[in-house]
């Protein structure tokens, strides 16, 4: 039973990550005293304020960056989706009480976090690399390539880029899935 509980908690907490961000992206730079930031949720893209955005976009047009458009962006239309089938799936796995299907569960969803913070990478590049050649400010042989987790310089800008909250939301759900198929095992040999 309590496998199956902490099965049951571990599909349903991913519904949180529909309501905070996963990952968040902060600039320093000396023509934003207070900053910049984004956060990137699992259909959208927000400012930390609501001039957020609009001030990077604004900055980045001036060195060739392309604008960031949440509604341009095809992924925030299907990661609800994907995340959503992993917690229906959960809840199917419940049902089915085995470990196995507990850690198909968990390698899927390393999986799908694997394709996502590869096509993240891809994302940044794509955006860091693809410069508009008539770009009023250009630095011979400069990208501007967000960092993919963790800090960067970029000319007189620090980048930052960090898991968030959804993101840990999404571990704990892991390790609660690891946890009861763990129990579940250990269980089924002292039956044996």
């Amino acid at each position: 039973m309590k496998t199956k509980i902490l099965m049951v908690i571990a599909s349903l907490i991913l519904i949180i990550v529909y309501f905070v961000p996963i990952w968040v992206i902060s600039i320093d730079a000396p023509q934003f005293p207070e900053g910049l930031g984004l956060w990137i949720k699992v259909n959208t893209i927000e400012g930390f304020t609501d001039t957020d955005l609009k001030s990077l976009n604004t900055l980045n047009h001036y060195i060739g960056m392309k604008e960031i458009n949440p509604e341009s962006i095809p992924e925030f239309k299907y990661i609800p989706i994907i995340l959503g089938i992993f917690i229906i799936l959960g809840l199917v796995v419940v049902f089915n009480d085995k470990p196995t299907y507990k850690y198909i569960w968990i390698v899927l969803l390393l999986i799908a976090i694997g394709i996502g913070i590869y096509d993240y990478y891809l994302w940044g590049y794509d955006y860091g690399h693809n410069l508009n050649p008539n770009a009023i400010i250009k630095v011979e042989g400069m990208t501007y390539q967000p960092p993919l987790i963790g800090k960067k310089q970029l000319l007189n800008i620090t980048a930052y880029s960090f898991p968030y909250i959804g993101a840990g939301v999404v571990a704990i759900s892991i390790i609660l899935a690891f946890i009861s198929a763990r129990t579940n095992k250990k269980g089924e040999k002292q039956n044996a």
